[in-house]
């Protein structure tokens, strides 16, 4: 039985575009004349040779990453805009002022450091599942095929190609057997590309059907497309919504701060002029709690800690923002096998037509599944079930295809009788109205996969090959059920996310599997072959019916763009090669671990452990990182807006600051620092919402502006009601009473819904605020000592109105600019 044709070159191969002696290719100034390419040795390299070339240094040496390098995580963590204004004023207060008004700078430290361990941490557990997750191409060597690492390959290697394989270096044909090579994300052209021996293949490409080898000719740094890819599929912190809004929201901080601090260091200056240290000190006071500063370390945090909990399920997120994508999708669009199904199928019953005789079936079956080295599942059960005829000899055969729906061979019987048959879709081979449709129906109404068994009277090689042929038989084939995809099916359906199944198999059969899975709308199932091509009647289509039958890889990719343009966020899971144009173009791409290499490479989120249960997981931790950085950053913002109009009024009024740092940095710590980071990761089921900055700020900015209001007047009041040299420790104690207690206020709106920990939380950080207050060597500690009753009281009851003032606004807010 032949398997492909194949060739071997005794010399340089000819150059061109995209050879391996590409004429745009720079001369080695040593080396002159350029190297012959590799030539093409069926057996592959010897151990000696693959050791020579690892001496040369012609390794695949492109990492395959999956996470920041250690040195990228401390430098992003450390060298940050604001840390750098921080570290500058800390150093000057270390210099002019005790060492309370340093504190914040030791709270800095200790968020870097906090920062830095859980993205390591994350670090850890990404790289240790894309070990996991890693495809290992099939490299002959010594005249054995054996499975290594992309990064063992070197230069001259020979690698097997199969259905769904990534071509993962440059590299020239050597086999070819039906070999088509999908390009698109290369070039942009949807066709897949039939390769013969002595064609270059690219890295990036996939092997759509059929099957080969290759010599490679550029590894490592030299195959750009492999740069490309390794690019592509980084572990990243940007190009989130969520993140994109805070550097939105940051930039806008940074511009508010120059001019504030400008006029603020000068009226301090001008008002303190008898005492430089407590006029910058107090400057400072002024300046640090403008940075938001905690805010970008608790979104990595949040994310980091997103990332090791779906570790532990076995979920990779090959791009963090995936884990937020998907909290915010409302389709998913499911490939039936692999997904909805398991993997492996049975044969459970063989129904000959027009009087074929059963055993000899049986010979070309068996004969059809040996003529194609990479089976896909139906082919595999059919091998399972009938053994091959040591007699019959394949001539020629034609691989299956996910966009003709069927595959074939052409064999000599051993009688001297040559046949072609093809094994597919009945109602792609089969004419409309043909009488065994009717009894195809029956069996895929019950959920039953059937593929018909044909005769050819044209040539394999014939484009018609498939017309006019004469049924034989019926093989009918039982899809094993996923246990989890009731249950997965059902969560979505309670999160109004809509789930659309969307397969290439008879769309009577996957309507039956959906209905067994208790999908709403599964008694509606559409053929594909009927859909309007133009995208705004097929997004119509998609919106009104949730399954799809016989649908071919381009409109599944023409599916998502359809959707994608009715404003829909898109994720697509799928395992096979059918699906990687898809799962390329959706917002978010989930593939199966034992899925092709392809879908895995192209996939933001890849679940080792093939389950689909585990998707509901995903969506959970992701709303659990945007509903909560959401809610902690308008505590940071809050602040921010605060300290600005404090710092504006002060200017204005040529009074001096009222608060040296210690008190802005216990109160920073007390309702937002500490409270912060346990609502960062609590629960929160709220389905993701869009427009972060808004939502933000729409609590901001009034929460801010009310809460420095009440503070700057407990702050005049209390200037009037004091006098005396130590009048501005009360006056400042007043004031941070005041600006304590509302900024409670808000923490206490932002906590809710209530549960007791939540409670607990706030309860406890009133109680620590308590305690500083009462304690006689914290009083000192944080020169906070309140003198009298009238002011005190007078404080909290300014305190209570603007917390009145902030519920109803906040209200109001909800009320008028609804998120």
């Amino acid at each position: 039985m032949t398997h492909g044709a194949s060739i071997e070159h005794d010399g340089p191969e000819p150059s061109g575009p995209g050879t391996a002696i590409d004429a745009g290719a720079e001369l080695d100034p040593v080396h002159p004349v350029r190297p012959p390419a590799p030539r093409f040795k069926p057996g592959g390299l010897t151990t000696a040779e693959v050791a020579e070339r690892v001496a040369r240094g012609d390794v695949n040496d492109v990492p395959v990453r999956s996470s920041r390098s250690t040195t990228d995580i401390v430098r992003g963590n450390v060298f940050t805009r604001f840390n750098a204004i921080i570290g500058v004023l800390w150093v000057v207060m270390l210099c002019v002022a005790p060492i309370q008004d340093s504190l914040f700078g030791f709270v800095i430290i200790a968020n870097t450091g906090i920062g830095i361990i859980q993205e390591l941490r994350a670090k850890k557990t990404l790289d240790g599942l894309a070990v996991i997750g890693e495809a290992k191409p099939s490299v002959r060597r010594d005249s054995r095929t054996a499975e290594i690492s992309t990064s063992e390959i070197v230069l001259g290697d020979v690698i097997e190609l199969g259905p769904g394989d990534k071509v993962v270096v440059d590299g020239s044909v050597g086999e070819a057997e039906g070999l088509e090579i999908d390009e698109s994300l290369l070039t942009g052209e949807a066709d897949p590309v039939l390769k013969k021996p002595g064609d270059q293949v690219m890295s990036g490409s996939f092997v759509v059907a059929g099957g080969g080898a290759f010599t490679a000719t550029k590894v490592g740094r030299e195959a750009y497309a492999a740069q490309l890819a390794e690019e592509a599929s980084r572990f990243t912190l940007v190009h989130s919504e969520l993140r994109s809004g805070i550097s939105t929201i940051l930039k806008y901080v940074t511009w508010m701060m120059i001019p504030t601090s400008i006029g603020l260091i000068i009226s301090q200056l001008v008002v303190k002029e008898n005492n430089l240290n407590d006029a910058i000190a107090r400057t400072v006071g002024g300046i640090v709690p403008m940075i938001p500063e905690g805010l970008v370390l608790l979104t990595s945090v949040a994310f980091a800690i997103g990332v090791i909990r779906l570790g532990r399920k076995q979920c990779l997120v090959q791009e963090l923002p995936a884990i937020e994508g998907l909290a915010r999708v409302d389709v998913v669009c499911l490939d039936k096998t692999g997904t909805l199904t398991e993997g492996g199928m049975d044969v459970t019953e063989l129904r000959p037509l027009g009087g074929a005789d059963p055993a000899y079936v049986k010979k070309v079956l068996g004969a059809l599944g040996e003529s194609d080295p990479r089976p896909n599942a139906s082919l595999q059960a059919i091998i399972d079930a009938y053994p091959v005829s040591a007699e019959w000899r394949c001539t020629e055969s034609l691989p299956f295809s996910s966009a003709r729906k069927y595959s074939g061979a052409s064999f000599s019987e051993g009688d001297g009788e040559n046949n072609t048959w093809l094994l597919g879709a009945p109602d792609v081979l089969l004419p409309a109205g043909d009488p065994a449709l009717d009894e195809i129906n029956d069996l895929n109404e019950q959920g039953l996969r059937v593929l018909l068994l044909a005769r050819s009277a044209r040539e394999l090689d014939d484009e018609a090959v498939a017309t006019g042929v004469r049924p034989t038989a019926l093989v009918v084939l039982e899809q094993r059920l996923r246990p989890d995809a009731a249950d997965t099916l059902r969560y979505f359906e309670d999160q109004n996310v809509k789930a659309k199944v969307i397969s290439g198999d008879n769309a009577i059969s996957v309507g039956a599997v959906a209905g067994k899975l208790g999908l709403p709308g599964a008694e509606n199932t559409v053929d594909a072959r009927k859909l309007p091509t133009d995208q705004a009647e097929m997004a119509a289509v998609l919106d009104e019916n949730s399954v799809f039958g016989r649908v071919t890889p381009q409109q599944k990719r023409d599916m998502v763009g359809a959707l994608q343009s009715k404003g829909h966020t898109v994720a697509m899971t799928g395992d096979g090669v059918n699906d990687v144009l898809a799962l390329k173009d959706a917002d978010i791409g989930v593939s199966m671990g034992s899925g092709s290499e392809a879908t895995r490479a192209v996939a933001q989120i890849v679940l080792l452990n093939n389950s689909f249960s585990t998707l509901p997981s995903v969506v959970a931790e992701g709303r659990r990182v945007i509903g909560n950085i959401t809610r902690v950053a308008t505590l940071f913002l809050t602040k921010t807006v605060y300290s600005v109009l404090l710092a504006i009024l002060v200017v204005c009024s040529q009074v001096e600051y009222p608060f040296l740092p210690r008190h802005l940095t216990l109160l920073s710590t007390l309702t937002i620092g500490i409270p912060a980071f346990f609502l960062a990761l609590a629960p929160n089921k709220e389905r993701a919402k869009p427009h972060f900055v808004k939502r933000v700020m729409r609590y901001a900015i009034p929460g801010g502006v009310i809460a420095a209001t009440a503070t700057f007047v407990t702050y005049l009041i209390a200037r009037h009601h004091y006098t005396g040299a130590e009048a501005l420790p009360a006056e400042t104690s007043a004031a941070t009473l005041t600006l304590f207690l509302t900024s409670m206020w808000v923490l206490a709106i932002i906590a809710r819904p209530y549960t007791w920990w939540r409670v607990a939380l706030v309860g406890a950080m009133g109680g620590a605020f308590l305690i500083v207050l009462i304690v006689p060597w914290l009083q000192e500690f944080f020169q906070l000592k309140l003198v009298g009753t009238t002011m005190p009281w007078t404080a909290v009851a300014v305190a209570a109105a603007a917390a009145t003032l902030i519920e109803f606004t906040f209200r109001w807010v909800d009320h008028k600019f609804p998120a």
